[in-house]
């Protein structure tokens, strides 16, 4: 069959911060992308926001470099898809996947593969993609490269991978500075024998198949991704699988439902660097973005008119986690943070309060992402949302919050399954590295969330890897207990491990809440009383209403207080006499450990400037009520 070998297309894949955006940064710079006085970012590729400031890669992004052989000969354009590690994103690694014909599997040469490289290379190798493995970060003092290589050997066999597949080329790297080997380079050391990527660069034109296509085969090419501009409209991201595509052609879109539809090619744009360029055709093997299709969908088809022939839809894993999105109900609705408390005041004018506005941004966001699912309620102004894990809805809330949006989000629970007429639910293989000291501490935890042990590793460095399996519901909650309980030293990593028998009830969160039993504004009176009761989350000024979580009892059982009491003024002092007691600063939620904190019969208040935790039902006495009918059958 005919080849492309003026094209390489290719997925970088790795768990997180293992340096897969670095390395792409890296390779942009060496193959030339930009002017010399052009002012670069670290992690070019985290074009967004939150991607910056958590540091994670959240949506598959493309970029393309031209490579100039040194041995001389024609410009070799490689298109390259940094994918997200986390497996959360598990739709976005998908549907990368399928735009490319090999993977580099990067893995960090300390820490080794995790989960997520599992789940992605598991992807990769399902998919018979070859592999090139890149042992990124050999500068680190406690690296261990020979035996990050052979764990790798094992992932592979343990995948099972075909005896083609093991025989993957070794790179050795550090991304930082822009330098690669194929020589193993000493443990903590940069590669001595090479100052930049060539060697990586050579291996990769080596390794990636250059696409092959039908000369006499009709179009087709597969809508893989989404993307929006304020001129074009929307943006279909595709690769080109047979035949050519040209700007002002039209052709057949094959729908999902498998109806087809005559439309006309508006805008024809292909990736350089950063930036996408108008182009006039696109070939075989290309990635490129198409304007012109309002409602174009991620795995649908642009064929031939004459010879439709639809392409494979992209399929993604089932959601294990969901919860419930509505609009905010609580009393300070559309007031936004006030007092002192309440952070980035001046945050945004167009509140979105409404049903409506909620109902129509959820479903904006299923247009481009695969792994969500939204099902109605018997509520009209709430939503039960279903994704991939806790982090992946909870940056959607995050991203929804930023947008204006005041919402209510219920506790997050497990989506189950019927198998054999008996309940089964979604359960994770755990990894977690702990200094020793650490480890009976984990264990415990571990046990409580009815964790199995499957594996566990000694380094010799003081550290232990232990791997459990452990339902989903477990880890609900885990992060912040773990991360006290090791003392922030330990790292846990989790990836989705299939369905399981029901597990049976679980307790994971001992203490009750404290509960503000009237509206008004905190006091330093009232907070020096209440510190020795439990933590506190709120500061004084900060406004609260019946029913608003304001700390955590030190006891088991929710205890409603008056946060708001004020020092009377007497003959005899001064109201703000004797006012001596130091106030223990409050614990700040984040809206992720909101979302853990939260018990069955609480949820989570989120504006633009404030998370709050409250009880779904505000009234102290309707609570008591619901307990003791709840008590008494």
């Amino acid at each position: 069959m005919p080849t492309r070998h003026d094209i390489r297309n290719v997925a970088i894949v790795a768990h997180v911060d293992h340096g897969k955006t670095t390395l792409v940064d890296a390779m942009l710079k060496q193959a030339g992308a930009f002017a010399a006085h052009q002012q670069l970012d670290d992690r070019m590729m985290d074009s967004n926001d939150l991607e910056r400031e958590k540091g994670i890669t959240i949506l598959a992004k493309n970029t393309a470099v031209k490579y100039h052989p040194k041995a001389g000969g024609a410009p070799i354009t490689i298109n390259i898809i940094d994918t997200p590690g986390h497996a959360d994103f598990g739709g976005e690694v998908e549907r990368g996947l399928s735009m490319v014909d090999a993977v580099v599997l990067l893995v960090d040469a300390s820490e080794g593969p995790l989960p997520q490289t599992r789940f992605v290379l598991r992807k990769a190798l399902q998919a018979r993609m070859p592999v090139i493995l890149c042992i990124n970060k050999t500068d680190r003092p406690d690296s261990r490269i020979d035996e990050v290589v052979n764990e790798t050997y094992d992932l592979f066999l343990d995948l099972d991978a075909d005896e083609d597949q093991i025989e993957f080329p070794i790179v050795y790297a550090c991304a930082r500075d822009g330098v690669a080997s194929l020589t193993k380079p000493a443990d903590g050391t940069v590669p001595a024998d090479s100052d930049s990527l060539e060697p990586f660069f050579s291996t990769l034109l080596e390794t990636v198949p250059a696409p092959e296509y039908d000369e006499s085969a009709p179009l087709q090419a597969h809508v893989t991704n989404l993307d929006a501009d304020n001129f074009l409209g929307r943006i279909a991201l595709l690769r080109v699988e047979q035949g050519e595509l040209r700007k002002g052609q039209t052709v057949a879109w094959i729908k999902r439902d498998g109806s087809v539809a005559s439309v006309r090619i508006s805008e024809l744009m292909m990736t350089e660097a950063l930036t996408r360029k108008p182009a006039e055709v696109a070939g075989p093997g290309d990635i490129c973005a198409v304007a012109g299709i309002p409602d174009i969908m991620i795995g649908e088809t642009l064929a031939d008119p004459e010879n439709p022939v639809a392409l494979p839809l992209i399929t993604v894993d089932e959601p294990a986690i969901s919860m419930t999105i509505g609009t905010n109900t609580s009393p300070l609705v559309g007031r936004g943070g006030t007092g002192k408390g309440a952070e980035n005041k001046a945050a945004v004018k167009d509140r979105k309060v409404t049903a409506r506005q909620v109902k129509d941004r959820l479903d904006r966001e299923l247009v481009g992402n695969v792994s969500l699912r939204v099902l109605d309620t018997e509520r009209p102004d709430a939503w039960e949302v279903q994704g991939r894990g806790e982090l992946a809805l909870a940056i959607l809330v995050e991203q929804m919050r930023r947008e204006g949006f005041e919402l209510t989000i219920g506790k997050p629970q497990v989506v189950t399954k019927d198998v054999d007429g008996k309940v089964h639910e979604p359960v994770e293989r755990m990894t977690i590295d702990v200094p020793e000291e650490h480890m009976g501490a984990v264990t415990q935890l571990m046990g409580v969330r009815k964790g199995r042990m499957d594996n566990m590793s000694n380094h010799g460095s003081g550290w232990v890897r232990m791997e459990f399996v452990v339902p989903s519901r477990g880890l609900i909650g885990f992060r912040t207990e773990f991360l006290t309980n090791t003392r922030g030293t330990g790292i846990a990593h989790s990836i989705h491990e299939g369905h399981e028998p029901w597990f049976g009830a679980l307790t994971t969160r001992n203490n009750g809440s404290l509960v503000a039993d009237r509206s008004g504004a905190v006091t330093a009176f009232a907070m020096t009383n209440l510190q020795e009761r439990g933590v506190l989350f709120v500061e004084p000024g900060t406004e609260v209403y019946e029913g608003m979580i304001v700390g955590e009892n030190s006891r088991s059982d929710d205890m409603d207080v008056n946060i708001t009491k004020e020092k009377k003024l007497t003959n005899m002092r001064s109201s703000t006499a004797d006012v001596s007691e130091s106030i223990v600063p409050p614990r700040k939620l984040s809206l992720e450990q909101s979302l853990e904190f939260c018990r069955d019969d609480e949820c989570v208040e989120v504006t633009p400037e404030a998370v709050r935790i409250r009880k779904v039902n505000l009234d102290a006495r309707e609570r008591a009520r619901a307990a003791s009918r709840a008590k008494h059958g």
